[in-house]
């Protein structure tokens, strides 16, 4: 059985934590200064510590601190060959995490719906191993990529779920406005999302496909759809990538400047 360790135990190391717990089938060790969050994530892996020498035992080891204290904790792993790195630092390059260990290197931008094993992870595809792939298969769905696609990569799946969180308000609050009680259109509104993303993954069909399945003729759904193409709503959401993506490469490069 593969072992994993995970260093750093804030929202996004726990929520992998706790995504691999649901799967079953994984032994992991979490790894973080503070007590508190070791705590938070106690009942959910097979051991605890504070020490970094004890985590890099691990076939897998998982960086997933800030971008800051990276350098920090690789220069206190000692790793060989035969382990593989993931790390899952914002901005920080494979070339930047490569050069101070001896471990194979993964780099993945992740998202926080690991812990409900529904995550959307982008993965450099030079370096990753089926110990990886099988890992990420547990908590979601991954896309192995160039690394000069983690810019786009972070804003589309990294960013993503804040602007989805954010069309899911719109349309349960206009569902309030209409009349419906609050917990009752939020829950229709985040099925909803759920169902369609679920759609559009397991459906042979492309999205124009999905759409026009719903809108019959003179029906409400092209009503509605009416408005919205007639609108600039796909252009402000490109826009709102676009903002993410130029925040992610001005990250990396003041991270490459320091």
């Amino acid at each position: 059985m593969v072992q994993t360790s995970v260093i750093g135990c804030g929202n996004m190391g726990s929520a992998l934590i706790k995504g691999l717990w649901r799967a079953g089938g994984h032994t992991v060790i979490a790894c973080d200064l503070d007590p508190d969050a070791l705590e938070s994530v106690a009942d959910y892996v097979d051991r605890t510590t504070s020490d970094v020498s004890e985590a890099a035992e691990s076939d897998v080891v998982v960086v997933a601190v800030k971008p800051d204290i990276v350098g920090a904790v690789l220069d206190d792993l000692d790793l060989t060959p035969e382990q593989t790195l993931i790390s899952i630092a914002a901005g920080v390059s494979t070339d930047y995490v490569d050069a101070r260990t001896d471990a194979n290197v993964v780099r993945i931008m992740p998202n926080l719906a690991a812990e409900t094993r529904d995550m959307a992870a982008a993965v450099t595809a030079e370096g990753v191993t089926d110990e990886v792939r099988t890992l990420l298969d547990d908590v979601g769905e991954f896309a192995e990529i160039d690394e000069s696609q983690m810019d786009i990569a972070t804003a589309v799946n990294g960013s993503g779920p804040a602007f989805v969180f954010y069309l899911i308000q719109a349309m349960a609050e206009a569902g309030v406005e209409g009349g419906l009680d609050e917990g009752h259109a939020e829950t229709l509104a985040a099925q909803t999302f759920k169902g369609a993303a679920e759609t559009v993954l397991r459906s042979d069909r492309d999205i124009e496909d999905l759409i026009d399945a719903v809108c019959s003729p003179n029906g409400t759904t092209i009503e509605g759809m009416d408005v919205l193409w007639d609108s600039d709503a796909k252009a402000n959401v490109a826009e709102a990538v676009a903002a993410a993506e130029e925040r992610s490469a001005e990250l990396a490069a003041e991270f490459n400047d320091e």
